[in-house]
């Protein structure tokens, strides 16, 4: 499927004649020696859209997977034009500007504009010397006051660039969405051949394992390099969150997987060249080991997204990590969220006014349990593992009297669909929300389908609704008076140009929590297999390959 007009990254050299006409500047050097090559080459990005701005980003790298991460660029300040147009063509051009590329920030470039009208569609571009960047699509949030009539907003998350190819990212930006959300796992940080999937990796990762701040960027390089990833960043702007790949599998504030003594100074440089690679505000500038990341996103009084960081504060995963029957996961002086965030996020339920709460966060919410006997067995690394957390949090939105909270979710490499409850033990008690979460990009390589309700653990978890363990990401409507939820999957990663078909969609009707199953694709229907995938396995749980 080809993207349609509206979203076509226009090639520089298509623009160049419109460039010129609308006057955007072509930066003079700031030194001798011109660039020789296009320093566009890992696309372009917006995010955290606000109702009279948003922020806009590139960085330079003619070379992308330059050793020393700096992306073949000279030792010198590049001066980037920019500009933002009403049409994509560039004729209305409403403003532009001049943003200096520095070395010491791997010549990338963060525009935060304001002063925009709200809830409109804009397009951008950079200039670098005589070098066009590829067009982009963003918006303005609706003013606060106002209520949209529907947002159309998309959330994924696990994109293990050696495990597949990134065609979900690309169908994505086909359907056209106002918004995306990335709930973490953008990168990993495993050297080749490290993380494997059966038949082996389609393709590979370049350099070692991301240990230096030199490491980091040339993975966020190679990532970006991808035009399916750049087409998605393109067609709308991002809201993102980081979770544990981004730095280490399974980290805990400053406790890594393993002991590790350089692990702060390895922390330091992955939040650097996060911030470098994302469309973020000056607000999450790295310091040190410490990077804001919690922060809202308001969509009128349609919707508010309190974005999460369940990572950088977190206690230690209980008993050893892993899948555990674990008293001290219930221990209240434990927390995921740290004190100050959670205070941040009950005082957000408190003050809302929105029609939809949206928690945009990384790990598992809802009870999970694995084991069919009368232990709980449940991961330590999701909300399970920091029980009294999770029920502070959910109370919190029930005290507050929240009009529909909705949990979204990445992190485990499968759809799945949950009613949240005060208390799991009883099935019967009353639900007070809804969990939405994403399957992967790639992560764990093709997966496979199954029915609906086969999944061994939703016998047991009763009120997990849905699972599907093919690859994909979750489209939803928002609405004043209902939430859709398409959960989208492709047949296959392995290959490039996959389809994408909608497996399932849920409804949440405003003011009724909980999930409405309103279509299910069976599996016989729904595609022809990619070589090797055997149509009848069923993937109890893909976790068990490093999640």
């Amino acid at each position: 499927m080809a993207l349609s007009r509206r979203t076509i990254l226009l090639s520089g050299a298509a623009l160049g004649a419109a460039g010129a006409a609308a006057g955007l500047p072509v930066a003079a050097a700031a030194s001798p020696g011109p660039l020789r090559h296009d320093p566009f080459t890992l696309g372009v990005a917006s995010g955290d859209p606000d109702h009279d701005g948003f922020v806009l980003w590139t960085r330079l790298a003619p070379e992308p997977l330059a050793e020393d991460g700096l992306g073949g660029m000279p030792s010198r300040v590049v001066p980037v034009a920019w500009e933002v147009a009403a049409d994509e063509r560039f004729r209305h051009v409403v403003r532009r500007g001049v943003r200096l590329a520095r070395p010491e920030s791997a010549h990338s470039v963060h525009v935060e504009l304001n002063g925009l009208l709200p809830g409109r569609e804009y397009f951008y571009r950079f200039r670098a010397e005589r070098w066009l960047s590829p067009a982009g699509r963003t918006r303005t949030a609706p003013a606060p006051w106002t209520m949209p009539s529907a947002l159309a907003m998309g959330f994924a998350s696990c994109s293990q660039y050696e495990h597949g190819y990134f065609t979900a990212y690309r169908r994505l930006a086909e359907t056209e969405p106002e918004l995306i959300l990335h709930l973490g796992d953008y990168q990993y940080e495993y050297a080749k051949d490290t993380y494997n999937v059966p038949g082996g990796n389609p393709r590979d990762h370049e350099g070692p394992e991301t240990r230096t701040l030199a490491n980091y960027r040339q993975r966020h390089a190679q990532y970006k390099t991808d035009t399916d990833l750049q087409a998605a960043h393109a067609v709308a702007p991002w809201v993102v969150v980081f979770d544990d790949h981004e730095v280490e599998n399974n980290w805990a504030d400053e406790v890594p997987e393993a002991p590790d003594p350089d692990f702060p100074a390895r922390r330091a440089a992955a939040f650097q060249a996060y911030y470098e690679n994302m469309p973020l505000r000056r607000t999450s500038i790295p310091r040190g080991i410490d990077m804001q990341l919690y922060r809202r996103v308001r969509w009128g009084r349609l919707a508010t997204f309190h974005m999460l960081d369940t990572r950088q504060y977190r206690d230690d995963q209980a008993c050893g990590d892993g899948y555990k029957s674990c008293a001290d996961a219930s221990d209240p002086a434990r927390s995921i969220t740290g004190a100050a965030q959670e205070a941040w996020l009950l005082d957000g339920f408190r003050r809302s006014e929105a029609r939809w709460d949206l928690l945009g966060q990384q790990v598992f919410f809802a009870q999970r349990d694995n084991n069919s006997g009368p232990l709980t067995v449940t991961s330590m690394d999701a909300w399970d593992g920091y029980a009294a957390s999770r029920d502070r949090i959910t109370r919190g939105w029930t005290a507050a009297g929240v009009r529909n909270p909705v949990v979204l979710t990445g992190d485990v490499h499968a759809h799945w669909a949950s009613d949240l409850k005060l208390d799991y033990a009883d099935p019967t008690s009353r639900t007070v929300g809804s969990e939405l979460v994403c399957s992967s990009i790639t992560s764990t390589g093709d997966g496979a389908d199954s029915p609906t309700g086969s999944h061994p653990w939703l016998a047991f978890n009763p009120h997990l609704r849905f699972q599907n363990s093919l690859r994909g990401y979750v489209r939803t409507t928002i609405t004043p008076t209902e939430l859709t939820a398409n959960f989208d999957v492709l047949p296959y990663v392995s290959r490039p140009d996959a389809p994408a078909y909608t497996r399932a969609t849920f409804v949440i009707e405003d003011r009724v929590p909980g999930l409405n199953l309103t279509y299910d694709r069976p599996p016989a229907a729904a595609r022809t297999a990619a070589p090797g995938v055997d149509q009848g396995r069923q993937t109890v749980e893909a976790e068990t390959v490093r999640p």
